[in-house]
């Protein structure tokens, strides 16, 4: 069977496990059914230009023998950038004048919900010329997938990440240090706490468990640090390893964290801050750091940031089969003349059911982007793992010597220490 139309395959966002397994089963199963492949490389930085001759050199055919082995390499082979069309005069219209040049009657996207929401413009400037089929790529799970299903790369990063961090609670207890370790999730903390739950760490502090639409204070923040190192000495125990989702600083108000010294607050394409310039791991080292020396108590904290060590790695066997399937099924909804799949969609495999979300269904009304899983702090999941962290809890208030020895490590008062750290229970 032959059919009519090329395909061209983009990858948008930072890398994620598992992307070239969806790049080899788009390719293989377009090239069976007879169709020419394009490779588009660097998401949409090219298409938005509008110059083909520019595009041609940055375009790849893809054929069977090239990626038949792909899917178990980590990264990208087309490469990613985070290219918003948007941002680009005519950026949505430039891009489907070239696709159109290349022939190009299906698309397929693989990216995070940047990526999906450039896809839903360039869509809906396409009127209908183009199908797009985006398939949810990110570590931080944070995509609204049906039945908490989660995005591939996810399982990949929590495996790798939580032997890290096991690894770093090991030298910690070897070395009697503490360690900070930071865990990608700009808007959620299911990262973070799929790792920290995993690994056994002390504890992980995800952005969900703060008030929604309210800045994060600094020195909130590392109160709770401060109680959990403060109460894991007093238990016996002077090391320990905190997890904390990077996404916690893009909730920190901006104001306080121009006023730190060095710091400077930049944003990307899509409008979000850029974390990595943040720090926020050393930004927080520095004032628990600079909390104990105050008291006279020599104290170092050692921060390291983990998630860009997982972005790349090599899939495990959940996130190679899931990519198979969700390639497959991605170019097959693009193919199927069935009624329900006409429009543009995120494409869902759920137990090998496709089960395509289309995007004026994924898009938060409010805003017009692609709506934000988060960790829901109600739940059992979440509840289990505040259990097993090491956190200022009511009954450390009420049990007289756990609190004395708190206390007395903090260098203040009983009175003093309830007055300070108390609102940490109540809130």
């Amino acid at each position: 069977m032959s059919e009519t139309g090329n395909v061209g395959i983009l990858v948008g966002g930072g890398p994620a496990p598992g992307i070239n397994g969806v790049i080899a089963a788009v390719t293989i199963e377009a090239r069976n059914k007879g169709c020419k492949v394009y490779g588009i490389y660097d998401g949409y930085k090219w298409l938005v230009k509008g110059d083909f001759d520019l595009l041609e050199k940055n375009i790849k055919e893809l054929c069977i023998k090239d990626i038949s082995r792909i899917h178990f390499d980590g990264g990208s082979i087309l490469h990613t950038s985070r290219t918003n069309p948007k941002n680009v005069k005519n950026g949505p219209r430039n891009c489907v004048t070239l696709l159109k040049k290349l022939g190009i009657k299906y698309m397929v996207t693989i990216g995070g919900d940047d990526t999906a929401y450039g896809a839903s413009l360039i869509a809906e400037a396409a009127k209908g010329e183009i199908k797009f089929a985006h398939v949810p790529k990110t570590i931080d799970n944070d995509l609204p997938l049906p039945h908490n299903l989660p995005t591939f790369g996810f399982q990949t990063a929590r495996e790798y990440g939580s032997i890290l961090v096991k690894n770093l609670m090991e030298d910690s207890k070897t070395t009697h240090r503490w360690y900070i370790a930071v865990a990608m999730g700009r808007h959620s903390g299911h990262l973070a706490l799929g790792i920290a739950k995993s690994a056994g760490a002390t504890l992980a502090v995800i952005p969900e468990e703060f008030k929604k639409d309210e800045y994060i204070s600094l020195s909130n923040l590392c109160d709770i640090l401060e109680t959990s190192i403060l109460k894991r000495m007093a238990m016996g125990n002077d090391y320990g390893v905190m997890v904390i989702a990077e996404g916690i600083a893009e909730r920190l108000d901006p104001k306080e964290l121009e006023k730190l010294p060095g710091l400077k607050v930049e944003y990307d394409d899509y409008g979000h801050m850029r974390l990595d310039e943040i720090e926020i791991g050393k930004v927080i080292k520095f004032e628990v750091e600079r909390r104990f020396q105050e008291r006279g108590v020599k104290f170092r904290v050692v921060e390291t940031n983990i998630g860009y060590v997982l972005r790349c790695a090599d899939p495990i066997p959940f996130d190679l089969e899931y990519t198979r399937d969700l390639g497959y099924s991605a170019f097959h909804y693009l193919i199927s003349n069935k009624p329900a799949y006409k429009k543009d969609a995120m494409i869902v495999v759920d137990n090998g059911v496709l089960k395509p979300l289309p995007f004026d269904e994924m898009l938060d009304p409010k805003t017009g982007k692609t709506s934000v899983r988060f960790v829901d702090t109600k739940s059992e999941a979440y509840h289990i793992a505040r259990k097993y962290m090491i956190r200022l809890e009511e009954r450390d208030i009420k049990e007289q010597e756990m609190l004395k020895e708190m206390s007395e490590l903090a260098k203040m008062s009983i009175s003093q220490f309830i007055e300070k750290f108390k609102y940490l229970i109540d809130s």
